[in-house]
C-alpha cells in the first residue's frame, strides 16, 4: 500500500521506517519540501521511500498517518489538504502535550481531544485514533514489553477501525489485543492517559512498558 506519513520527529520516521520495511511506499511529509530531515530519511530508507511537503504525503498516501505534535496536528492536516485527506482512513497518533513552568499540560483536556477535533475539521476523512499511549519504539515492536499488554483504538468508522487494526496487525499487535473504545469521543480518555504515561517512564526510567487490561466474564 502507499502511506502518506506527516512529521519528521522520532514518532513519523519511526512509523515511516517500519512501513517501509513491510514493502509499504511511504512519503514522509514536512511542511517544506527541502526539509533535510526528511530527505535524509528517504535516502537512507531508498528504494520506496521518498520525503515531500504534507500536501504530497498526504495526496500519495491511501492512508495518511498524522504523526506531528497535537497542538499543531490541525495546521498541519489543513497544509496537507482536505482534498487529499477525503474519504481517506487518517491515523491519528498525536498528543496534546504543552509544557507550562517546565510541567506537562495537556491541550485540549477532558471537554475536548485532538481526535474530535480533526474528525470536526475534517468530516468527510476516516479517522481512527490508536498507538497514542504507547513509545514510539513501542509502536512497532511490541515484543520490547513482555505480556498480553493492549492497544486501543476508537473512531466513527468501523471499516477504518478494522482497516487500523490490520495495520497494527502488520507492527506486530494481534487483534485481540487491540481494544475497540467506539467513537471518536473516546480519544479524549486515550489522550488524557499521557500524564500518567510520563510519570510512570520517569520512575521507571525508560518507555518500554504498557498497560494489560484484564476483564471479568
Amino acid at each position: 500500500m502507499r502511506y502518506g506519513v506527516l512529521g519528521t520527529g522520532e514518532v513519523g520516521r519511526t512509523l515511516a521506517g517500519r512501513l517501509v520495511e513491510l514493502g509499504h511506499e511511504v512519503t514522509l511529509g514536512s511542511r517544506t519540501a527541502d526539509n533535510p530531515v526528511a530527505r535524509e530519511w528517504a535516502t537512507a530508507a531508498a528504494g520506496r521511500a521518498h520525503a515531500g511537503t504534507f500536501a504530497e504525503a498526504a495526496e500519495a498516501g491511501e492512508v495518511v498517518v498524522n504523526a506531528v505534535s497535537g497542538r499543531v496536528a490541525l495546521d498541519a492536516l489543513r497544509a496537507a489538504g482536505a482534498a487529499h485527506l477525503e474519504g481517506k482512513v487518517l491515523v491519528d497518533v498525536c498528543n496534546p502535550l504543552a509544557f507550562v513552568d517546565g510541567l506537562p499540560r495537556l491541550d485540549p483536556v477532558e471537554s475536548d481531544s485532538v481526535g474530535e477535533q480533526i474528525q470536526r475539521a475534517f468530516p468527510g476523512t476516516r479517522v481512527v485514533k490508536t498507538l497514542n499511549t504507547v513509545n514510539f519504539k513501542v509502536m512497532v515492536d511490541p515484543g520490547r514489553v513482555p505480556g498480553e499488554h493492549h492497544l486501543f483504538v476508537c473512531g466513527e468508522d468501523a471499516v477504518a477501525k478494522e482497516r487500523v487494526t490490520g495495520l497494527l496487525g502488520e507492527f506486530g499487535w494481534p487483534a485481540e489485543r487491540v481494544l475497540d473504545l467506539g467513537g471518536i469521543g473516546a480519544a479524549r480518555a486515550m489522550e488524557m492517559y499521557l500524564p500518567l504515561w510520563l510519570q510512570m517512564s520517569r520512575v521507571f526510567g525508560h518507555g518500554d512498558f504498557n498497560v494489560e487490561v484484564r476483564r471479568a466474564r
